[in-house]
């Protein structure tokens, strides 16, 4: 049975109490924010790629050892992928679902299993609608608000002009919160909210040493964040071609990948830490 019961309001997150527009009151399933810890909202499209996936994934695994709670929305795509990508990082996670908490209503259905994950774990769930409210298109707006306020940063990854993830990093900024977007594929719909965002002065994350930047704590130094035992097939082909620096458009014909996937490919190798362009050449960073 859910142990469902009302936050005190000396027991919210201390940025939440800030903001022109606060919740009545909080409805907590689990545990909640680990006092003193960053919290750090994760947002993103629901119509992910591979691209985006293993970006989230790579950045909050190289938040291991910090002090940090990832915070997100529950919602299926970018959403979920933070939260499992927290859980394996053994980092505390938080959902602010658009929806009550009860099982019965609690949005999306198909992720009743990963709430009680989140909760197994020792995170929560937060939402400031009655238990058995359902979820509706004037909710999620609202519960963007909740994220954006109770959140020392949002990250954007993957996010079309028009996406509803905006709305949360628009808040953020409105609450004189930081706000950090991954760059991707110029040739992607996806990429175009986040290109957008940096535009206006987000800050570029390339990695989680940004990332940490953002949240304001000291970044341990690696030379990289990901193991390189941990390659996929793809990003191997254009590690050993990069044995010599290369130009981009002959890395590219060399690898014999279409163009789309070459640069995402490359993207995500350089939100990986692993290699850098420079004076028109593409070389590894170890």
């Amino acid at each position: 049975m859910q142990d469902i019961r009302t936050l005190k309001k000396t027991d919210w997150p201390e940025l939440l109490q800030e903001i022109n527009d606060p919740p009545e009151k909080l409805r907590l399933w689990g545990n909640p924010p680990i006092e003193g810890n960053k919290l750090l909202a994760v947002v993103g499209s629901r119509k992910y790629t591979s691209y985006g996936s293993e970006v989230c994934d790579s950045l909050i695994q190289g938040l291991v050892g910090y002090p940090i709670t990832i915070v997100s929305g529950l919602a299926l795509g970018i959403d979920a992928i933070a939260h499992r990508a927290a859980l394996r990082a053994g980092l505390q996670t938080i959902a602010i679902p658009g929806s009550g908490l009860s099982t019965t209503v609690l949005h999306p259905h198909s992720h009743r299993d990963l709430a009680g994950e989140i909760v197994d774990a020792g995170g929560g769930l937060m939402t400031e609608y009655d238990d058995e409210m359902p979820s509706g298109a004037w909710a999620f707006p609202r519960r963007n608000r909740i994220m954006a306020g109770m959140c020392h940063a949002t990250l954007v990854i993957e996010a079309e002009k028009k996406s509803g993830t905006l709305i949360t990093s628009r808040l953020a900024t409105e609450y004189n919160r930081e706000v950090g977007a991954v760059p991707g594929p110029i040739t992607s719909s996806t990429s175009e909210g986040p290109h957008m965002l940096i535009r206006l002065g987000a800050a570029l994350i390339r990695d989680s040493h940004d990332l940490l930047e953002l949240l304001g704590l000291r970044s341990e130094g690696h030379d990289t964040l990901f193991n390189t035992d941990d390659l996929t097939d793809e990003e191997r082909v254009f590690i050993k071609i990069l044995d010599n620096p290369c130009e981009r458009d002959v890395l590219i014909r060399t690898s014999k990948f279409d163009i789309s996937r070459a640069n995402a490919v490359l993207s995500l190798l350089e939100i990986k830490g692993l290699i850098v362009e420079q004076l028109g050449e593409v070389r590894k960073t170890f």
